[in-house]
């Protein structure tokens, strides 16, 4: 009788046997004979017989084919090449990652038609400026000028945004050539186009050429100026210091019917008090207000900038009181020089005051204040409120300047505060961009020291 572990090894060649004599037969080409035909009958070792050294080879063959196939991962659509994934992402997300300039460029330009993109804002000045960083205006031009000849650059608004656009990329004569030739592109032009090509012209001062456009704009493009026409040239002369030319800007735009507003007068008004010219800054006030044109905020603080370099802080104050009685609420801007104006007064007490009524009042402060208060603190050499103050602004990410940190570094160090000193160090080290390693230095030189000068 056979044992059991006979019996298995027999089960197993059988098996063994019937698997390699299978495998044969799928493997052999297709024939009109089976492989046990009549015809093989006679022979003791037909070719294909599967011999031991026959099904050795063929086991070894299928797992080798099997190793091979497990290591081969089957096609799937996540296996696809990298270049297929690509084309398949929406055009707006491939633009929005692509940073080859190169590449960029020929996105654009294949996908000149797609409105997704052609209407899209926020891709066309994310690429023109990216293009323009690469310095590469070569292909901002080839973009822009592609995209005129569309449907779209029937559109002025359209238009607009492409002299914008080649303003920012620092290309104002494509700019201005842009608003020349929109009737040759059946686009209608209007004060708003002429405002953006003046504006692109101002930014790159190039002053006389958007003089010439804005006294060209009626008589040989057909514009009829706005309020925004005659405010831009108004500013233009007011940052040139051109006080008188910008004053008969003023008047002149009385006689075409375009009234003054309330940006003209502030223009003018921060202008002629930024000169030293009181009398006629006032003057302005008085004939807006004669006019029946209401200051705005923008107005008031223009004014009680003015108080505040006079050091007339009270008087500022009191301007405060009138905002509110008209029913203007006072923001930073205006807390922040109504504070600086007390403590250039020497009314530290009043400034602080101010500081703490702002909560109250619904304004939170904001950077500039807290640098306010620091600043003018050290110097008051109140350093324990420095800073508490300091710190506060700190933990908003609102830094003050190098120089206010070196001056409360010190003071705390002269009145043995080196915890508090430690403490700003750890928010100084921790501030995101960091500082340079020469200011670093100059931080922990402080620090290292029990008292100034040590």
């Amino acid at each position: 009788m056979l044992s059991l572990g006979a019996i298995r090894k027999l089960c197993a060649a059988f098996d063994a046997v019937a698997l390699t004599v299978i495998a044969a037969g799928l493997s052999r080409q297709p024939s009109g004979r089976h492989p046990f035909s009549t015809a093989h009958a006679h022979s003791p070792h037909p070719a294909d017989f599967p011999t031991i050294a026959a099904c050795r080879a063929a086991v070894s063959a299928s797992k080798g084919s099997g190793r091979s196939r497990r290591m081969q991962p089957s096609p799937s659509p996540t296996a696809a090449p990298a270049a297929a994934k690509e084309e398949e992402q929406p055009v707006l997300v491939r633009i929005k990652h692509e940073r080859d300039p190169e590449r960029l460029y020929e996105l654009f330009r294949a996908n000149a038609h797609n409105r997704l993109l052609v209407e899209n804002r926020f891709a066309f000045e994310d690429t023109v400026a990216r293009l323009a960083g690469a310095r590469r205006n070569d292909l901002v031009e080839e973009i822009l000028e592609q995209h005129k000849a569309l449907p779209q650059g029937r559109r002025e608004g359209f238009v607009v945004r492409i002299i914008g656009l080649y303003g920012k990329a620092r290309m104002p004569d494509h700019a201005l050539r842009t608003f020349q030739e929109m009737g040759m592109y059946g686009c209608p032009r209007t004060a708003k186009s002429l405002n953006a090509a003046m504006k692109v012209l101002i930014r790159a001062r190039l002053f006389d050429e958007a003089m010439q456009l804005f006294q060209e704009g009626s008589e040989k493009y057909g514009v009829e100026l706005d309020d925004i026409s005659y405010n831009t040239v108004v500013k233009m002369f007011c940052d040139m210091g051109e006080l008188r030319a910008a004053y008969r800007v003023m008047l002149e735009m009385e006689e075409p019917g375009v009234q003054p507003d309330v940006i003209t007068y502030t223009t003018l008004m921060a202008a002629f008090y930024k000169y030293g010219q009181r009398e006629v800054g006032d003057g302005l006030w008085n004939l807006m207000r004669l006019r029946g044109c209401e200051p705005t905020l923008a107005s008031y603080n223009v004014r009680i900038q003015f108080l505040i370099n006079r050091r007339r802080g009270w008087q500022a104050n009191d301007l405060v009181r009138k905002m509110y009685a008209s029913g203007i609420k006072p923001d930073e801007i205006t807390y922040n020089l109504i504070i600086k104006g007390f403590f250039m007064m020497g009314e530290h007490e009043m400034a602080k005051t101010v500081f703490l009524a702002m909560h109250g009042r619904g304004c939170k402060p904001n950077s500039k204040v807290y640098q306010t208060m620091v600043h003018y603190l050290c110097e008051k050499k109140d350093f324990d409120l420095a800073f508490r103050y300091c710190k506060d602004s700190m933990e908003k990410n609102w830094f003050p300047s190098v120089d206010t940190i070196n001056q409360l570094l010190k003071g705390l160090m002269s009145i043995s505060k080196d915890r508090n000193a430690r403490e700003i160090m750890k928010l100084v080290t921790g501030r995101k961009p960091s500082y340079s390693d020469d200011e670093m230095k100059v931080f922990k030189d402080i620090v290292s020291h029990r008292k100034t000068g040590r």
